[in-house]
Order: C-alpha cells, then structure tokens, then sequence
C-alpha cells in the first residue's frame, strides 16, 4: 500500500512498523535469541520473526509490548508435506500468541508447474492459522524463480487466501542471492493489484534499498538483527 508520506520524512517509529527483525539463525544461542528479540521490541519494530523453538523466549520478551510474534513454518526448504505443515501450523497457532506465521511455499512444485498442489499445500495452512486469527505470509523463494513464475505464484497465494506473499528466505544456497530486489518486488506488486499484501525479504541492508521498498508501496520487510539499526538510520 503506497504511503502517505515519503520514507524520508518519516519517524523511527513509523519506519520500524514496516519491520520483522529476523532471528533465525540456527546457530544462535539462547542469550543471542533473547538479545535480539529485544533488541527488535526495543527498534519498535512490527514483529521479531523466529523459529518455533524460540517461541517461549518470545512470548516471554513480547507480552506486554507492541512488538509482535511472527513464526517461521517449514523454513526455509518447504519440502514437508502439506499434511506436516498442517500439523505444524495447529500447533504453534494453538498453543502460543502467535500474530503471523511465515510459511515456506514447495518452490520444487512451482518450477514443476505442479500449480494445483502448490495452491492446496498454502490454503491448507491458511485455514488453519486464520482459525486462530494468525495472518500468513507465504514465502516464495524468489532467487530460485523465474519473473513469470513468481507473477504466478503471487497469483495462487491470492486464491489460497493468505495474507502476504514473500520474496525469499534469505538462506538459499543454491545460486544468487539476491533477495528483494526492486525488479522481483515490483513484480508481486504488479500481480497483486492490491489482492494480498507484500513482505521484502532477503538482502535489505541498506536505508537507501529501505526506503525505495517503502515509496514504492510494500508493506512489510524482513530485516535481519545487524541490518535493522542501519535501514532505520540509527547506526551508520
């Protein structure tokens, strides 16, 4: 949704709210998870955005702040059946004060075309978590896609009813890099149309890249710990 104002002329606290500060590493410890979970509540950021294993940590550090939870489910491959994230998404949506939850699409499928089963696998989680009010994102991985199938795939999350759609993960390892990009944002934008809502992940690591994302319209962003203190000009 385009902004009413410029990015540049917004606050701190304006500019946090377009925030999932990532905490996903899976090598953190439980004194890195808690600082930088606070760290994200402290920035104002909209959510911290972390792995179910975390989630006692979070609802211990969140309760009380406007900084919510956002869960990753089946990150980052997406290569559980359906029926697995189903039970996955109840259980995390069932048992914890879970705002968002962050699903990894089957990316095998969309390059195989297997369109059908790609829309199923996303609408059988959204039915779950929308059971619990949790909105879901559904994440694409973007640098594995070509433009049209990621224009596709935009288009099959609005028929499986989720919230956001994604561009990536931010740990793929099979070939670029690149994250969101202007091209591969503008590109869910422009599927879109205003039908579902976009989250930048991946690569955002300047103010400058923030800031575009922002006057262009997005709605969310994924923004790794060491990041968020830069993008939000607190940190050169």
């Amino acid at each position: 949704m385009k902004p009413t104002k410029k990015a540049c002329e917004m606050s701190v606290k304006e500019l946090a709210s377009y925030i999932d500060q990532s905490v996903l590493k899976p090598e953190f410890t439980d004194e890195d998870i808690r600082k930088y979970i606070q760290e994200g509540i402290d920035y104002g950021c909209r959510t911290v955005c972390i792995n179910p294993s975390s989630l006692p940590i979070a609802k211990e550090l969140c309760e009380g702040t406007d900084t919510k939870i956002c869960v990753v489910c089946d990150f980052p491959f997406g290569k559980s059946t359906t029926e697995s994230k189903v039970l996955q998404a109840e259980e995390y949506c069932k048992n914890w004060p879970i705002f968002e939850l962050d699903v990894v699409s089957n990316y095998g499928w969309i390059r195989s075309g297997r369109w059908d089963d790609v829309q199923k696998d996303i609408q059988a989680v959204c039915d779950v978590c929308h059971k619990y009010g949790t909105a879901v994102k559904v994440i694409f991985e973007t640098d594995a896609l070509t433009i049209d199938e990621i224009k596709k795939a935009t288009e099959v999350a609005i028929a499986a009813k989720a919230d956001f759609v994604k561009t990536s993960t931010g740990f793929y390892t099979g070939g670029k890099n690149d994250g969101a990009t202007v091209e591969v944002v503008k590109a869910m934008m422009d599927a879109a149309k205003g039908r579902i809502k976009v989250k930048g992940a991946g690569a955002i690591r300047t103010q400058e890249h923030f800031f575009e994302l922002i006057d262009m319209g997005i709605d969310r962003m994924g923004i790794g710990f060491r990041s968020t203190p830069i993008v939000l000009g607190l940190k050169k």
